[in-house]
């Protein structure tokens, strides 16, 4: 577990950053008045995102691997990354969806199907918290495997000796 320290560690900052975004979406109406906002605006995560996988891969490489690391060291790093990311999504879903904006849900289904992208019966089951617990937990190992891919090639350091 030790071993294992900085990636837990910046998996639940990732998480709590999640949750962060998630009530400033609320905020901005992303979840209510300006929902038909809600999908493009959430895009915008994904900076924060990538930025949380770099300063962690700088972290792992500067603090922990003597200030060098391979392109599999950053990806395994990046992949426990995504496995914290991975556990605690069902408990980020479950504090967004009860606490952070409970109307979510009822928002989303009425706009999909006020807007006619979606039938009312296929918009209450999509948007639904068994839905997003599933959504969440495989769009977090996917995107995080993909994220940790790609941003071990950028921190990728050789020794300088």
């Amino acid at each position: 577990m030790e071993k294992l320290k900085t990636e837990i560690k910046w998996g639940c900052i990732f998480t709590a950053v999640m949750l962060i975004w998630m009530a400033f979406e609320r905020m901005m109406g992303w979840h209510g008045e300006q929902i038909e906002q809600h999908a493009m605006m959430s895009m915008i995560f994904a900076v924060f995102a990538v930025g949380i996988y770099i300063l962690a891969l700088l972290d792992k490489r500067n603090n922990h691997l003597n200030g060098s690391m391979t392109w599999s060291q950053g990806f395994v790093s990046g992949f426990w990354i995504t496995m914290v990311v991975v556990v605690l999504s069902p408990l980020a879903q479950l504090l967004t969806h009860t606490i952070i904006t409970p109307d979510f849900f009822d928002n989303m289904s009425a706009y999909a199907t006020e807007s006619g992208m979606m039938s009312r019966k296929d918009a209450a089951s999509y948007f639904s918290l068994k839905s997003y617990l599933i959504q969440s937990t495989g769009g977090a190992l996917a995107l995080g495997i993909v994220t940790s891919a790609i941003v071990a090639i950028f921190t990728k350091k050789k020794d300088q000796q």
